[in-house]
């Protein structure tokens, strides 16, 4: 709190999702597992295919979380409200687990 009462700018609490990266031999290997990957809730989950044929599967989880704190100096929110946005990350990472 003392961090955020001295900022100048704008604060952003953010939660990044999980992510696993799956480099596949065969363009159906990576189907195959993003639909595993979307019929377990990964929905936000992709394949890619590079320049030089490489396969990658990435395993995304919706488990983000991003919001203000200030706005040019200005706390917009109260110490409880924090506290209640770490228990909410904390929440979110114990899924990601």
């Amino acid at each position: 709190m003392t961090a955020l009462e001295k900022a100048n700018g704008d604060v952003v609490f953010k939660f990044e999702p999980f992510v696993f990266h799956v480099l596949c031999r065969e363009l159906q290997d990576a189907q195959l597992l993003h639909s595993v990957a979307v019929d377990s809730g990964f929905r936000n989950s992709g394949i890619t295919v590079g320049r030089g044929g490489k396969i990658t599967m990435a395993v995304r989880s919706t488990h983000c979380l991003e919001v203000p704190l200030s706005h040019k100096g200005m706390l917009m929110v109260s110490e409880e409200y924090i506290e209640f946005l770490v228990r909410v990350a904390n929440q979110k990472m114990e899924e990601n687990i």
